[in-house]
């Protein structure tokens, strides 16, 4: 299995490099991108606030435990779960509605995959935006990944710097919140070596879309995963219902 094992990470340009202190929010999914990004969140601020959003997702209870283990991991005691079925009442997405098909992995097909759920990282944004108002948070992290991800829209680095906007006119006076995306430049294999430098929980997080017990290896989410952990050099410490070994992706 080819890969990049010697490799040792290097900070992109686009990463923030300096470790103000301060209480920040972030977005918590239970997958590897949210749980590296929470990593490197903890590094910059002296307490972290936690934040899981369901929204109908097949994979919905799994991903809540994986969260929870995460959480547990840091000891971060400044939690919040929060519901917002309504996304799988609008469908629209072969995540939320069982009508639509999980299609098997394609990376680098054109197009916006069936996984896309129609403008769901504005709701996320605008809720963590609320708690970290009202807890005086100073920072919201989202684990965004834009060149090496699906091609979800909002996912783009000017989608985050447009809410920024939206954040600053409609927040109190002396609400001063920024949106951080730590990996959005990232190769989705700098974000495996980013969280193995940083001790991340890699184990513990969750990624596929369709199963809970035993990853598919077959959707867009194992297939981005998987082929990060081979350019990486590292084995992906969670099962697989197929021989992740025979991928090719």
């Amino acid at each position: 299995m080819g890969g990049h094992g010697d490799d040792s990470y290097e900070p992109s340009d686009s990463e923030p490099r300096d470790s103000e202190s301060g209480l920040a929010v972030c977005l918590v999914s239970g997958g590897m991108d949210s749980c590296v990004t929470s990593a490197i969140a903890r590094e910059e601020n002296h307490e972290l606030a936690l934040l899981h959003i369901s929204y109908g997702q097949r994979t919905e209870v799994r991903e809540r435990r994986a969260f929870d283990e995460i959480a547990d991991y840091y000891h971060t005691k400044l939690r919040l779960t929060v519901s917002i079925e309504h996304l799988r009442r609008i469908g629209g997405s072969s995540l939320t509605d069982r009508e639509i098909p999980v299609t098997s992995a394609n990376p680098g097909a054109p197009g916006i995959p069936s996984s896309y759920v129609p403008f769901r990282n504005a709701h996320f944004l605008s809720i963590a935006t609320s708690w970290a108002e009202v807890i005086q948070a100073r920072r919201v992290y989202i684990g965004a990944v834009a060149e090496d991800s699906s091609g979800y829209p909002d996912c783009r680095p000017e989608f985050y710097a447009a809410f920024q906007q939206v954040i600053d006119l409609g927040t109190k006076p002396q609400t001063a919140l920024e949106i951080r995306t730590p990996i959005i430049a990232m190769k989705k294999h700098e974000i495996v070596l980013r969280g193995l430098s940083l001790g991340a929980p890699l184990d513990l997080t969750w990624s596929c879309y369709q199963e809970s017990e035993q990853a598919c290896g077959g959707c867009d989410s194992c297939a981005l995963r998987l082929r990060a952990f081979r350019e990486a050099g590292i084995a992906d410490p969670i099962p697989y219902k197929l021989d992740s070994r025979r991928f090719a992706y």
